[in-house]
């Protein structure tokens, strides 16, 4: 089987972004021929402009299916009209929008929101990375929900490194926030005040504030910090969490997207509202687990939900196979 993801290479930091090479790489190592096709340029004609390249570059190589990542990039796809299966993974502000503070979403990406309606017609499977998003898919029989996997032997490479390795200081809890603070959605503002709140009982607490770095940084951090926070308005199946459960690492985090479902029922790791005396609350019950305990058992619940990235690409190319079958079917 031979697969093409088609995906936008718009971010500086990368060509295509980690998760959906991730993916690439477990698909991959299961043996399906996985190439890669990057949108460049931003906005909706930058798009177009590139539909008669990747027909171009289509007809060229013997493709099973396309698999879209992203409404707009799923849009390329279909204008070529090359007839093969496409798969449409949903990335979460195509379908649901993007926040800019609770209960409010930029225009442009109600535009989006739209598109992602009206493209469903023309792809032939649609994934959901959580509940919430599957929530505008209405051609329900061409719908499944697959989270993201973890590459789980990512975060074990790293697990001896320790925070003086990282120039931390050994007597801090440090509690991490992935994200620019200068996206609304993210909503660093939650951590910050709940940290100055947590400061009048634990004074030796720092926040570290990660964003537009490798990857591999990311990993770093992760394997040494106390706690992780997620603070957002809206998310799908964030792969921060996952990522932190992987490392065994204590949580606190707002109830958005499948993050209940994620850690339902793991100790050490804690639902919170966007109430800062609240989230203060949690991060206090959080910081004292990693002092006490140091570990929780993320990885194994990872395990159990199937999201390691090998299960999660297994699931994957059954739904590969399923669809292509589907095609063949309808133009005997």
């Amino acid at each position: 089987m031979k697969v093409l993801f088609v995906s936008s290479g718009n971010d500086d930091r990368y060509e295509i972004a980690p998760f959906i090479r991730s993916q690439g790489e477990s698909l991959e190592a299961a043996g399906v021929d996985v190439e890669y096709y990057t949108i460049k340029g931003k906005g909706l004609l930058n798009y177009i402009r590139n539909v008669w390249p990747l027909r171009k570059h289509i007809k060229s190589t013997n493709y099973s299916l396309i698999h879209a990542h992203y409404s707009l990039c799923g849009w390329v796809a279909v204008l070529t009209l090359t007839h093969l299966p496409i798969v449409l993974s949903l990335m979460g502000a195509d379908a649901v929008g993007t926040p800019t503070g609770k209960n409010k979403l930029t225009f442009k990406s109600k535009l989006l929101s739209y598109l992602t309606l009206l493209i469903q017609p023309f792809v032939q499977l649609i994934i959901s990375k959580s509940p919430n998003i599957e929530k505008v898919v209405y051609r329900k029989e061409r719908s499944v929900i697959v989270p993201n996997g973890v590459q789980m032997q990512q975060f074990t490479a790293q697990s001896a490194l320790t925070k003086s390795d990282l120039g931390l200081k050994d007597h801090v809890q440090y509690v991490l926030f992935l994200g620019s603070p200068f996206d609304k959605n993210k909503n660093i503002h939650l951590v910050r005040s709940a940290i100055e709140e947590v400061r009048q009982d634990i004074a030796n607490i720092e926040l570290i504030n990660i964003y537009d770095v490798p990857h591999r940084e990311v990993v770093k951090f992760l394997q040494v910090v106390d706690v992780v926070s997620l603070c957002s308005f809206s998310e799908g199946s964030p792969n921060v969490i996952k990522e932190a459960m992987a490392c065994n690492k204590p949580i606190v985090a707002t109830n958005v997207g499948d993050i209940a479902w994620l850690m339902n029922g793991l100790e050490g790791c804690f639902l919170s509202s966007h109430a800062v005396d609240v989230f203060a609350s949690n991060l206090k019950k959080a910081l004292l687990y990693a002092s006490v305990h140091g570990a929780t058992r993320g990885r194994e619940q990872l395990y159990n939900l199937g999201l390691d990235a090998k299960s999660t690409a297994v699931r994957i190319i059954e739904l590969y196979n399923t669809t292509i079958n589907r095609q063949k079917a309808l133009t005997i």
